[in-house]
């Protein structure tokens, strides 16, 4: 069933590796790839609008192939609206913890290729405070955004890591994505 999706939301907490599958449907399915992230965010960790993101987003939903990346739910239902299927990645809240901390850790003064030049990998308590509490947070409007996906669209939801590796037919466990 896989080779059959064209247009791929992989949604998930911060840290449990939604560009890392992203990145590797894309590889696998020949399908370009787009992270949200990079979508809003400017270099330096300089925010854009809410206008720009979904200008930028209503070009890449537009195209006939695609997989795209990350949670932003006021813009999950112009993503939902074209896709094929959802990659939901509903970890356990310790094993996406566990992986953000890391990140942040290991990755530190670091950019990663999911995100825009110029945003370095920095220790965020601001950051760390909202991934942390992510199931009271983000993670109620990503259910709420999930429950309403439209009639046809298969939703593949993950409660662990192996389990998404699995499907992709890799024998192997997550592993970060390299750092640029």
């Amino acid at each position: 069933m896989v080779g059959m999706m064209q247009r791929i939301c992989v949604v998930g907490p911060c840290g449990s590796g939604k560009s890392w599958l992203a990145s590797r449907l894309g590889e696998r399915l020949g399908l370009p790839v787009v992270h949200m992230d990079r979508l809003y965010w400017k270099p330096g960790w300089v925010e854009g609008t809410q206008e720009e993101l979904r200008a930028k987003l209503e070009e890449v939903v537009a195209g006939e192939r695609w997989v795209i990346d990350g949670n932003y739910a006021g813009t999950l239902g112009m993503r939902l609206a074209r896709a094929d299927a959802v990659v939901w990645l509903d970890y356990g809240r310790w094993v996406y913890r566990r992986r953000l901390l890391w990140r942040q850790v290991a990755g530190r003064f670091r950019g990663r290729p999911d995100m825009a030049e110029g945003c370095r990998e920095t220790f965020d308590p601001e950051f760390l405070r909202y991934a942390w509490d992510f199931e009271k947070t983000g993670g109620v409007a990503l259910r709420e955004a999930l429950a309403g996906v439209p009639a046809g669209v298969e939703v593949l939801r993950f409660r662990r890591p192996g389990e998404a590796a699995g499907w992709l037919g890799e024998g192997q466990k997550f592993r970060p994505a390299p750092r640029a």
